[in-house]
């Protein structure tokens, strides 16, 4: 490896382990971009360098937050930050050729089905860190939902008054939330790394695929059924309910990214299409949550049935098997 690229990938570690240092500090909301960004140094470096010089940014930067920080938060950024960049980025820049001139890059689908996995992953990883059983995450989540109530909802003028069993049955509630919200937030922050990274590597010129277009996105045929297992299981309750909530609620994003790209296929061609798709992206900003769930139905609709080849009369190629 050339010293200005050996340099370069030990800098991006640097800046990643620092970045993911601040990011436990400060205002909250700065600490969520914060914790959003940690990796993209990362995804730069693979993208930008190669595979090498990920690995050892990556090395160096949790070799780093090992010495300043302990063992187990050194193991936290590598399982949520280091090893997904590693595999995605190699699963980017993956391709075999087909002819002598054109060469098949790894299927977009299956990235995203990977970041699925590793959204799942995070979300298991944070609930164990939480408590790792039931009712020391009720007992935090009742402690959190009390401290909002009566810091926040009780100052606003004619707020109604929670009983502690009514306080205790929302605990409840956030809590079978909080695993779905925490896969998708997993799975969105690889997704978004790696796409930024995509678009600034690609801006300098060291991209070696070419973009991809992004509208003829699809899932492998095992997401769909990691999806229905996962919500099945979600039904056992107790630890293992949750823990399957994370894989369902990364796999949703799947999906929901699916049904994204069936609106953008859709619209072509369509005078209307500026308009469609901003106030598309006005629902997802300003109704997250039922506007996720409806494209995440239209994902699974497309998967199945397959719209986007009706609409444009040339079928796809072949979803890809695992």
């Amino acid at each position: 490896m050339p010293t200005n690229a050996l340099l370069l990938a030990l800098a991006a570690g640097l800046i990643s382990a620092v970045v993911f240092a601040s990011a436990t500090t400060g205002p909250m909301l700065l600490r969520f971009v914060l914790f959003f960004l940690t990796p993209l140094s990362l995804y730069l470096a693979g993208l930008g360098l190669g595979q090498v010089a990920v690995a050892i940014a990556a090395i160096a930067a949790t070799l780093l937050i090992t010495l300043l920080a302990s063992p187990l938060t050194a193991l936290i950024y590598a399982i949520t930050s280091a090893v997904p960049a590693l595999v995605t980025t190699r699963l980017a820049l993956l391709s075999r050729p087909i002819s002598d001139d054109v060469q098949e890059w790894y299927p977009v689908g299956r990235i995203v089905a990977v970041a699925a996995f590793f959204g799942g992953a995070f979300a298991i990883l944070v609930l164990v860190l939480m408590g790792g059983d039931t009712a020391s995450l009720t007992k935090i989540m009742r402690d959190v939902v009390d401290a909002f109530v009566k810091s926040q909802i009780a100052n606003l003028p004619g707020a109604p008054t929670f009983t502690d069993d009514q306080i205790t049955e929302l605990a409840k509630t956030t809590l079978n939330s909080l695993p779905w919200v925490l896969g998708g937030l997993g799975m969105a922050t690889i997704l978004f790394n790696l796409w930024l990274a995509g678009r600034i590597t690609l801006a300098s010129g060291r991209l070696v695929r070419p973009w991809p277009d992004l509208a003829s996105l699809e899932l492998p045929a095992s997401a769909l059924f990691a999806l229905m297992i996962a919500m099945v299981l979600t039904f056992l309750g107790e630890m293992p309910g949750l823990f399957a909530g994370g894989i369902a609620g990364a796999f949703l994003i799947a999906f929901a990214l699916v049904g994204l790209a069936l609106a953008h296929t859709l619209t072509r061609d369509s005078p209307w299409r500026n308009f469609t798709l901003a106030a598309l992206y006005g629902a997802l900003l300003f109704f997250t949550a039922p506007a996720l769930a409806l494209l995440a139905i239209a994902g699974l609709a497309e998967t199945v049935f397959g719209y986007r080849t009706i609409r444009t009369g040339v079928p796809p190629d072949p979803p890809p098997q695992s």
